[in-house]
């Protein structure tokens, strides 16, 4: 028995990358965990009473297609409910995307460094990855959509766009989009990754609803997780034209969405503007933390997420444990550099005494 040959997984997983999550504190220890991207204020009360009246009903299960967030959903954004997929989690989203529209061996073009999770998703999908590194010099950070459209080629099916792009924050501007786009053949689809879409305000950024009415082929992927404060719970969606959202559907995990999660995220879009006031809170303090670095002296990709870039190639996992020792846990991507998420007021002096002694 001992010499039988095992099971084989297939190839495309066993060389699958790890996904890395952000580190957490250990037993005990105070720490302000900014690893994560994560809405570092509590539930709001309306949220959390709607989290309690669902946690009644759990041993029932949630209805499969969400109805009554998906019309909340398409109400808060002027599409109609046809448009609207959710999913558990944007990552989950984004891989019935994937499931809907490619087959094995097509390509998915994305930048590089980006969402740790794409050459995931795209290896499952069966996809081959094609990356396209990023920007460097005064435009550091910055997506390079030329040269992502100079990589698309007949065996292209899908492009992802993440904007801001996580985890170096910058937004891609409309007139570089515009151009992108009109160069990408009408057959492959491009996702518009906006995870963090409530956090922009560059200027010269895109509206993606507006991008997306324009473009039959873009879709737009989006979260509860960030601005709504609802990580812990995993609802994010698609907004994508009828018949393409039909697909995306019919692929969907089914019950994807908890009724607990999908009760907390009516409620939060029910409580929009108190949100989005938080919202302004956590983007004053990440002008602060920007401002503070700059004053030290620090080169920074322009960020209109909830984080900052550090780019210090091979300082990248001392600076990081350093930073923990302090008490701030940030988010190390061996090699390449730090992103650290905007947290509380306090975590943010704390992190602005930490960066201070690397200068």
């Amino acid at each position: 028995m001992a010499n039988r040959p095992r099971v084989p997984l297939r190839p495309a997983v066993a060389a699958l990358p790890a996904y890395v999550p952000g580190a957490r504190s250990g037993p005990g220890a105070a720490a302000f965990k900014l690893s994560s991207n994560e809405n570092p204020y509590p539930p709001l009360p309306s949220v959390v009473a709607a989290i309690a009246d669902a946690a009644a009903d759990v041993n029932r299960y949630p209805d499969m297609y969400a109805a009554e967030l998906v019309e909340a959903t398409a109400a808060a954004l002027g599409v109609s409910a046809e448009e609207i997929v959710v999913g558990n989690g944007s990552v989950a989203v984004l891989a019935h995307v994937l499931q809907a529209v490619v087959e094995p061996g097509d390509e998915v073009v994305y930048p590089w460094r980006s969402f740790e999770a794409y050459p995931i998703v795209a290896a499952v999908s069966g996809a081959v990855s094609v990356q396209v590194p990023l920007l460097d010099g005064a435009a550091a950070g910055r997506l390079d959509l030329p040269r992502m459209a100079a990589a698309i080629t007949d065996r292209t099916r899908v492009v992802l766009v993440c904007t801001p792009n996580n985890p170096t924050g910058p937004a891609v501007h409309r007139d570089e989009l515009d151009t992108f786009l009109a160069a990408v053949p009408s057959d492959v689809l491009v996702v518009l990754d906006e995870a963090y879409v409530e956090f922009v305000r560059d200027p010269h950024a895109p509206a993606g609803l507006d991008v997306y009415a324009k473009q039959p082929n873009v879709v737009l992927l989006r979260t509860f997780s960030k601005a709504y404060g609802l990580a812990g719970l995993r609802v994010g969606y698609a907004v994508a034209r009828p018949r393409l959202a039909a697909g995306i559907r019919a692929v969907s995990t089914p019950f994807g969405v908890s009724h607990v999660a999908q009760r907390a995220a009516v409620a939060s879009l029910a409580a929009r503007d108190e949100l989005l006031a938080r919202v302004e809170h956590l983007v004053a303090d990440r002008t602060r933390l920007v401002e503070g670095l700059r004053d030290q002296g620090w080169e920074l990709p322009e960020s209109h997420a909830n984080f900052v870039w550090f780019d210090l190639g091979e300082r990248t996992l001392q600076r990081a444990e350093e930073a923990r020792a302090a008490g701030a846990i940030v988010r190390p991507f061996a090699g390449e550099g730090l992103r650290v998420s905007v947290g509380e007021p306090e975590a943010t002096d704390l992190f602005l005494r930490v960066s201070a002694t690397w200068r």
